[in-house]
Formats: structure tokens, C-alpha cells, sequence
């Protein structure tokens, strides 16, 4: 190989390194932003959805129905279409429909009803024999919501977070397809489109790493947290 050829190729690489590497900080910045926001809204959400249920702490069928109607309705839009249909929201909340803010609207409201039933479905599994003993000491809902309800069902609580996470990792690739920017931007620009099946296996290899390390993460967290 000649001193230009080898200079050529260096160059070459070197560009897809810096993209490789600015890529992933968008993807990262994409899921954990909208990760936050979506648990922020979400998890009280699923709390909400398991209290207000039949025989629930706070029974409230109306609220209960209500709030499981607009979740049942997030989670059946399919995230490509969710992108494409709330374009003029998130324009007015981020002031343009491409780059990685405007792929974090779109992940946040896909998230959300996503961690709510998942955060419900942690609740239910704690035993209703520490509610009913809590109940009969005098402690109040507050008292059963933060000392009870939460810390048994914070196993549960953490691998939603987890398969919340991976789940974001692949919204933020199919973001990348209408210009989100990220990892599933540089697949489908440089790998797909310029048919470099180099690059396009790199961009794979990279996802499939960070949901290795997400997931191994939230596995150690769950096993760390859960004394039963």
C-alpha cells in the first residue's frame, strides 16, 4: 500500500470513527433525556393505575377506566407512525421535526404509557398481605404507597426500567430513519443508502453492545435490590 493510499484510508476512517463516535452521544442524549421525562411522568402514572383499580388503595373506577383507555391507546400506536402523526407537537415544543431534541418527543410519549403499565404490573406482584397488615397498624395511603408499595416492588420497578431503556434504544433507530439523528441515522445514511454494509454492520454491532451493558446493568440492580 502507498503513503497515499495508506493516508487515504486513514482519513477515510478516521471521519467514520469521529461519526461513529458522534452517533452514539446522540442516541445516548436521545434515550436517557426521554428515558428521564418518561419516568418522571410514568412511573406516578402506573402507581395511579394500580391504586385507582378495583379494590385498589384509591379506588376510583371512572379514574381507573379513564387513564387505562389513554394508556391501552399510547401503547397500540406503533412508534414509526407515533413520529410521523404528532410532527406539528413537537415542532411547537422543540421549534424544528428533525435532530435529536426532536426525536426526544416522540420517544417521551412513547415511553410513557409503556413504564405506566409495566410499573403496574411491579405493583401487582407485591403480596396484598402487606397492604391489608399495614392497613390494620393505621398507616395511611402515603405511608403504604412510600414505605410499602414501592420499596417491594422496586425489583420489578428497576427491570422496567431496563426493558424501558432497550426498548428507547430501538424507537431511537427508527427516529434515525426520518432524521433523528443517531446511530440509526448513520446505519440508514452511510450503510444502507451508500450500500457499505461495513458501516451498517458496525452500527448493529454498537447497538447490540449497548443494550448488553443497559441490560447486564438493570440485571445486577435487580438482583442487588431484591432481599427475597
Amino acid at each position: 500500500m502507498s503513503v497515499d493510499a495508506a493516508l487515504s484510508w486513514w482519513n477515510h476512517n478516521e471521519r467514520l470513527i469521529q461519526l461513529l463516535i458522534d452517533a452514539l452521544g446522540e442516541t445516548l442524549a436521545m434515550v436517557f433525556a426521554s428515558g428521564f421525562i418518561g419516568f418522571a411522568v410514568g412511573i406516578p402514572l402506573g402507581v395511579l393505575l394500580h391504586l385507582s383499580k378495583k379494590n385498589g388503595l384509591l379506588e376510583n373506577p371512572v379514574l381507573n377506566k379513564i387513564l387505562g383507555v389513554v394508556v391501552n391507546i399510547g401503547r397500540s400506536i406503533p412508534f414509526i407512525i407515533l413520529l410521523v402523526a404528532i410532527i406539528p407537537f413537537t415542532r411547537f415544543v422543540v421549534g424544528t421535526t428533525i435532530g435529536t431534541a426532536a426525536a426526544i418527543v416522540p420517544l417521551t410519549i412513547g415511553a410513557i404509557p409503556f413504564i405506566a403499565r409495566l410499573v403496574e404490573g411491579a405493583l401487582l406482584e407485591v403480596p396484598s398481605g402487606l397492604v391489608e397488615a399495614a392497613l390494620a397498624m393505621g398507616a395511611k395511603p402515603k405511608q403504604i404507597i412510600m414505605k410499602v408499595l414501592l420499596p417491594e416492588a422496586l425489583p420489578g420497578i428497576i427491570n422496567a426500567i431496563t426493558i424501558t431503556l432497550v426498548t428507547l434504544i430501538g424507537y431511537s433507530a427508527m427516529a434515525g430513519t426520518v432524521g433523528g439523528g443517531g446511530l440509526g441515522d448513520v446505519g440508514i445514511r452511510y450503510g444502507y443508502q451508500r450500500f457499505d454494509g461495513t458501516v451498517m454492520m458496525i452500527t448493529v454491532v454498537i447497538l447490540v453492545l449497548l443494550v448488553q451493558i443497559i441490560q447486564s446493568v438493570g440485571d445486577h440492580l435487580v438482583k442487588y435490590v431484591d432481599h427475597r
